[in-house]
């Protein structure tokens, strides 16, 4: 009787914690983004509302982070080395299963004066925190120096981005941020995620997602690409043959 007694009492303190957690409701302007030839690159407003128990805001500061990431891709990096003085040739390369073609993140505050680097880790909160899931079993110091090469390739190539300080919060219970997405970026399923955080501790998550999808002449060519790799390879070369041709007949007639 006892152990059913504690078993209920465990039961309905944990639906009041959850009752009593505050709860996210996030949005973005644009749930689908459609690349063509022209795109130059778009930017999202992603907003929502907190909603606290009972409607009351509580005492002390709650920081938003929002994290746009996506598609996972399998990466192979490469690393150069000199050889002679004289030219470049690669000296080692590292695989990472899932790395993430694009990564902006967004917060309140810098995320080192929110959260701890255990609880970044855990929610991929900042560029240091990204799981990247290295292949093979390489040696860590090695495997690190491959992970941070890459990422600071990707954010001098405007892939990962950081924005500290870029979320705006109003009352406590209004939130919104810009991010922008590059034009580079490859097309497939994104996700928006919003982070409420509190003390040192994520107290509350919630995601949205949104499809960037290639349209027009840009579908057709990647949907090639894809489908016929080899035929599409072919015909890249027969073009290049050609254009280099023409090109030739002009310069020879003038």
């Amino acid at each position: 009787m006892k152990r059913v007694l504690l078993a209920v009492l465990s039961m309905v303190a944990l639906v009041s914690a959850r009752e009593e957690a505050p709860v996210l409701v996030p949005d973005v302007s644009q749930r689908e983004v459609d690349i063509h030839y022209s795109f130059t690159g778009a930017e999202l407003l992603l907003f929502g509302a907190i909603l606290y128990p009972g409607g009351r805001v509580p005492d002390g500061r709650t920081d938003v982070a929002v994290v746009l990431k996506g598609p996972p891709q399998s990466i192979l990096v490469r690393e150069k080395e000199k050889l002679g003085g004289v030219f470049w040739a690669n000296a080692g390369a590292a695989r990472f299963r899932s790395a993430p073609a694009f990564y902006a993140i967004a917060s309140s505050r810098p995320l080192a004066s929110l959260i701890d680097e255990r609880t970044a880790a855990i929610y991929e909160l900042g560029l240091g925190s990204i799981h990247l899931s290295p292949a093979g079993g390489s040696d860590p110091a090695v495997a690190y120096r491959f992970e941070t090469g890459f990422v600071d390739l990707r954010s001098r190539g405007g892939l990962f981005v950081t924005q500290p300080g870029a979320i705006e919060i109003s009352k406590g219970v209004l939130y919104r941020a810009r991010l922008s997405i590059p034009p580079r970026v490859p097309d497939g399923r994104y996700t928006a995620e919003t982070f409420l955080i509190r003390d040192g501790k994520v107290i509350a998550a919630a995601t949205r997602t949104i499809a960037v999808r290639k349209q027009g002449f840009e579908r057709i060519v990647a949907g090639f690409a894809q489908n016929q790799p080899i035929a599409y390879g072919l015909f890249a070369v027969l073009l290049s043959i050609g254009f280099g041709w023409a090109a030739g007949v002009i310069f020879r007639r003038f």
